[in-house]
């Protein structure tokens, strides 16, 4: 199955939530944690990408985010 296959049997929902996910993990949030938050549709994901590109420790952000 292509990546074109898989795409179009996600929902779009599913499909924003993996990009958000993406963007934390690149951040530095950990995987897990990443599709926690990505799948939140309380927390703004610039937000939460800032905590980290700021200084803020990882387990502090994710104590804030949760």
């Amino acid at each position: 199955m292509t990546t074109a296959e898989i795409n179009t049997e996600l929902s779009e929902q599913e499909l924003v939530e993996r990009w958000r996910a993406d963007a934390l993990e690149r951040a530095g949030y950990a995987h897990d944690d990443a599709v926690e938050l990505a799948s939140r549709t309380d927390i703004d994901l610039h937000g939460a990408v800032k905590l980290l590109e700021n200084g803020c420790p990882l387990e502090t952000a994710l104590a804030i985010l949760r």
